[in-house]
């Protein structure tokens, strides 16, 4: 079977969020080709805590027209936002919050993991919505490690856990507005595992940790892979234990306007939207 072209490995960008997620970013970058639906990779640490009584992140920021998703690896993360959710993740958990018509949110590590101080370390990713969708009623989806479901790999050397989408039979459990797999595999050392993803879909692999030979290419961690089109099959291999995620979703294939934390479709919405937060529509935190 032939495999799907590698088009580039991307390495990511050091950057401090907030004052509390030290981050490693491979996208958007100057070198990175349009991988819609997906916008943006930050891949927290791991990163050491120290023990405080006063939890660091990010303080209270505005999003429109796109969605976060975030993929806790260690540690425990609390969320709010204005639209009335709240919720903490730890090890295993993922967030699925679609900013829609616009909202504030903040993030900090979460309060009794902070007093206790640990590793910290995570992957958010930003993703897109249709035109028609981006003024939708806010949603915060909270998922659970227990319900994501988890294919055995056939050699006992892996799993993969089907966050979105359908994968061999088996639904992830995120509701997504266009059709979008997730998937967070883990590989053992000496194992291989055969992916096949639609070829019209837009494809890229993020290595969370480890080091690979994906379709004939190398690849290590924090670095990004991203695939042509020309066929369905993705063969991964490794010397190592690795874990990576799979980010596979068919294009938007729309009009982009982005500014900070708004994305949506032309310039004229991107005013709409810096006019209504500064107006306070997006809401207020009362403290």
């Amino acid at each position: 079977m032939e495999p799907r072209k590698v088009f580039q490995v991307i390495d990511g960008v050091r950057k401090m969020v907030g004052d509390g997620f030290d981050v490693v970013s491979p996208m958007p970058g100057s070198r990175i080709r349009q991988l819609s639906p997906f916008l943006l990779i930050d891949h927290t640490g791991p990163m050491d805590v120290k023990s405080t009584e006063n939890p660091l992140g990010a303080d209270p920021h505005p999003h429109r027209g796109f969605e976060t998703v975030t993929i806790v690896y260690q540690g425990f993360l609390a969320h709010r936002d204005t639209a009335g959710y709240s919720g903490k993740i730890g090890p295993g958990d993922v967030q699925w919050m679609t900013a829609g018509s616009g909202l504030l949110h903040e993030e900090r590590h979460e309060k009794e993991f902070s007093k206790q101080g640990g590793i910290l370390e995570l992957v958010q990713l930003w993703v897109n919505v249709p035109q028609k969708d981006k003024m939708a009623k806010p949603r915060y989806q909270e998922l659970p490690a227990p319900v994501i479901p988890i294919i055995e790999k056939k050699d006992g050397k892996g799993s993969i856990r089907v966050i979105s989408g359908s994968y061999e039979n088996t639904e992830g459990p995120a509701q997504t507005f266009s059709p979008i797999t997730i998937l967070d595999v883990k590989q053992e050392a000496g194992g291989s595992t055969e992916l096949k993803l639609p070829a019209d879909y837009n494809v890229g692999l993020y290595m969370v940790k480890g080091a690979i030979t994906v379709n004939g290419r190398q690849a290590k961690d924090k670095q990004l892979v991203v695939f042509g089109w020309n066929a369905e099959n993705i063969s991964v291999s490794c010397s190592e234990d690795a874990a990576y995620l799979i980010l596979a979703g068919e294009p938007i294939e729309e009009p982009l306007a982005t500014y900070g934390p708004f994305v949506m479709n032309s310039n004229k919405e991107l005013i709409e939207a810096m006019e209504d937060f500064a107006s306070g529509k997006m809401g207020k935190f009362n403290d």
